[in-house]
């Protein structure tokens, strides 16, 4: 059965930072892209960040760019989130996703950060930052 399970989420102070891992089991990760996705309350779920195992690309939205940096585990089924300068507005449950983009060639690009279009998503970790 192919499952995700995150970690490493909390409760930390403004300035802080964070570390997220999220494990695959069930399936290797070669091959597909990982996203993080993120929902605060009351608001739809956002892409965050993405890595794409074929080549090891990244891609960050503009809220997290510069402050957050996705990575693979040398284990090659967990993929990190290391997330620095925290800020209040980055609080809400955060996801990982998989997704098989090869069928979409170049499309793949545009629907990066869509958490419709991933397959397998994990069951999400609370950060809160608050002082």
């Amino acid at each position: 059965q192919l499952q995700l399970v995150e970690s490493g989420g909390g409760l930390v102070q403004p300035g802080g930072s964070l570390r997220l891992s999220c494990t695959a089991s069930g399936f290797t990760l070669d091959g597909y892209v990982i996203g993080w996705f993120r929902q605060a309350p009351g608001k739809e779920r956002e892409g965050v960040s993405c890595i794409r195992h074929s080549d090891n690309d990244t891609y960050y939205t503009d809220s997290v760019a510069g402050r957050f940096r996705i990575s693979r585990g040398n284990a090659k089924n967990t993929v990190y989130l290391q997330m620095n300068s925290l800020k209040p507005e980055d609080t809400a449950v955060y996801y990982c996703a998989a997704k098989d983009f090869s069928a979409y060639g170049s499309r793949w690009y545009g629907y990066r950060f869509l958490p419709s279009k991933y397959d397998f998503w994990g069951q999400g970790t609370q950060v809160t930052v608050s002082s």
